[in-house]
């Protein structure tokens, strides 16, 4: 039995897709949960009068910018990003997947150009030895992490667009 056209070309429990998307997506939530705690004891501390933790600010842009990046392959191999299907509803499924496919298509190729982007700022940081302002923490490593997590996504998106025009209704 094929699955239904909503969640056709969605990875499933026990794919490689859905393990290593799943992984990336648990310590993209570890790094939000870490950030939640700083900006927690950052506030209290400030409330109690010891002040901020330094740097607190740059170190949650960071930690947000990588979680977010994290989220959005499992987000893709799950097909859970939003979609407007007010012109597609009525067309028989099969035309639906095809036109979704595309779109994953699409999708990936313009996660592939901003990854190809992200190295490219990746190699100008390096160059430069960008750092944060207070800490001075290299800005260079989170750069190439971000770019990696959009090529997995852009690799997701090239997968789940195959699996959809390959289902069968």
């Amino acid at each position: 039995m094929s699955p239904p056209p909503e969640t056709a070309g969605a990875a499933r429990k026990g794919d490689a897709l859905t393990a290593v998307t799943s992984v990336i997506a648990i310590l993209g939530g570890i790094l939000s949960v870490a950030a939640a705690l700083l900006v927690t004891v950052s506030v209290l501390g400030r409330w109690f009068g010891y002040g901020a933790v330094p740097g607190d600010f740059e170190l949650v842009q960071i930690a947000v910018a990588l979680s977010v990046f994290a989220f959005l392959p499992i987000c893709q191999a799950l097909r859970g990003n939003i979609m407007v299907d007010t012109f597609t509803t009525r067309l028989p499924p099969r035309v639906t997947r095809a036109i979704d496919a595309v779109w994953d298509l699409v999708y990936a190729a313009a996660m592939a150009l901003i990854a190809w982007s992200l190295v490219g700022g990746t190699r100008d940081t390096f160059a430069n030895g960008t750092n944060s302002m207070v800490l001075g923490v290299p800005l260079a490593p989170v750069f190439a992490i971000c770019a990696a997590l959009v090529a997995v996504l852009a690799v997701t998106a090239v997968v789940t667009g195959l699996k959809l025009l390959r289902s069968r209704p």
